[in-house]
């Protein structure tokens, strides 16, 4: 029930691939969009003024069904016509009857909704995933889809960053103006100590995360356990040469899947999370890593340079050698630890989630009253 002094707002969050977090049964790709808005539907959804809904794609389930206070509504089958998957997400829009549509990550489905809100006269809310967004990269390499995001940002009543790097970039690229949010998330308890015996690498086989460098780490340092979990990206024709790669290293266990509720206890018992991708926005597995205590290594992510504003890691810049060496030094020593340490206290200043919503809670709430954000 809404209280009498604030009005109900209702949001709609559009992320097709984000079901699998709501119900674990389901086995399916999901990437750091999905769980970015995934904790922000769930937060916002304990608050009764706000009526939270989400447009999902068809894994089998229900046309509706409401998991942990959000509405889930049934659209897109991936294995049948993108013509008829448009019209399954305009109908599930139409279904869902928000305010306030919300959509996270550059492609066709983020001019569907901007129009749908264009036409429909709602609130349009675009929050950008990646570096290649606001950098001009998405826009060189989709002419028509570049366009149309750039349409649909115009659209937006507010457009939401992941760090200040990417909004000054994109206010460069595209004119648009942005308002920085950090991700947030929920973290673990401090009184469960873990013992720090692996070193984590987590995501999928996207061309941009480079996973096999972890492998090519791995033979480096054979005295040390390598985990891997990594998801086969949708598209992608390389994962079965990955896979057997993976499993010629002797101290690398490669695992395909993980269930999102459990993927913590990896982080737990991590020394350092390395990541080697080429450029992303703000990974969620950084504020993961920081959140359980675990030290970062980045090849080149480094957003805002909080890795060294807030000593909770390292990045060498594109520098391989750099990079092999700097490991080496994490590892031995209590560098790791003290940075895991670090990091603990920059995620729960920065990234809870309990504290991030309220900056949504404003701004839906002043979109709706029709007031400037």
């Amino acid at each position: 029930m809404s209280s009498d002094n604030q009005q109900s707002v209702s949001v709609c969050f559009v992320m097709p691939k984000a079901y699998p977090l709501f119900n674990s049964e389901v086995e399916g790709v999901f990437g750091g969009s999905e769980v970015d808005l995934y904790y922000l539907a769930t937060e916002l959804a304990r608050d009764g003024d706000f009526e939270v809904s989400f447009v999902v794609a068809d894994y089998g389930q229900a046309e509706r069904e409401t998991r942990e206070n959000v509405e889930l509504i049934k659209s897109v089958n991936f294995n049948k016509n993108s013509l008829l998957g448009a019209f399954k997400v305009w109908q599930a829009l139409k279904r869902a009857d928000a305010q306030i549509y919300m959509i996270k990550t550059a492609s066709a489905g983020t001019l569907l909704a901007a129009g749908f809100c264009k036409i429909k006269g709602r609130r349009f809310v675009y929050r950008t995933a990646h570096r290649y967004e606001c950098d001009g990269t998405y826009l060189r390499r989709h002419r028509f889809l570049g366009k149309g995001f750039a349409w649909s940002l115009r659209q937006g009543s507010a457009v939401l960053a992941q760090n200040g790097d990417d909004a000054k970039l994109l206010a460069e690229t595209t004119g648009v103006k942005s308002r920085v949010i950090p991700n947030g998330h929920r973290f673990p308890g401090r009184d469960a100590a873990q013992e720090r015996e692996l070193i984590l690498w987590v995501g999928r086989t996207a061309d941009f995360k480079k996973p096999e460098l972890f492998i090519k780490l791995a033979k480096l340092f054979p005295l040390e356990k390598f985990v891997m979990i990594c998801q086969e990206a949708t598209g992608e024709s390389g994962y079965g040469d990955l896979r057997r790669a993976a499993d010629e290293v002797g101290n690398l266990e490669f695992l395909p899947r993980v269930e999102f509720h459990e993927v913590g206890g990896y982080f737990q018992r991590a020394k350092v999370l390395v990541n080697t991708s080429d450029s992303e926005g703000f990974p969620n597995t950084f504020i993961q890593a920081c959140g359980c205590g675990a030290a970062i290594l980045s090849l080149n992510v480094n957003p805002d340079d909080f890795l060294g504003r807030y000593d909770c890691g390292r990045c060498v810049g594109g520098d391989w050698e750099l990079m092999v060496k700097t490991l080496g030094g994490m590892v031995q020593g209590g560098l790791a630890e003290e940075l895991g340490r670090n990091g603990r206290r920059y995620a729960e200043e920065n990234h809870d989630i309990t504290k991030i919503v309220g900056q949504y809670k404003e701004i839906f709430r002043k979109l709706v009253a029709g007031e400037h954000v």
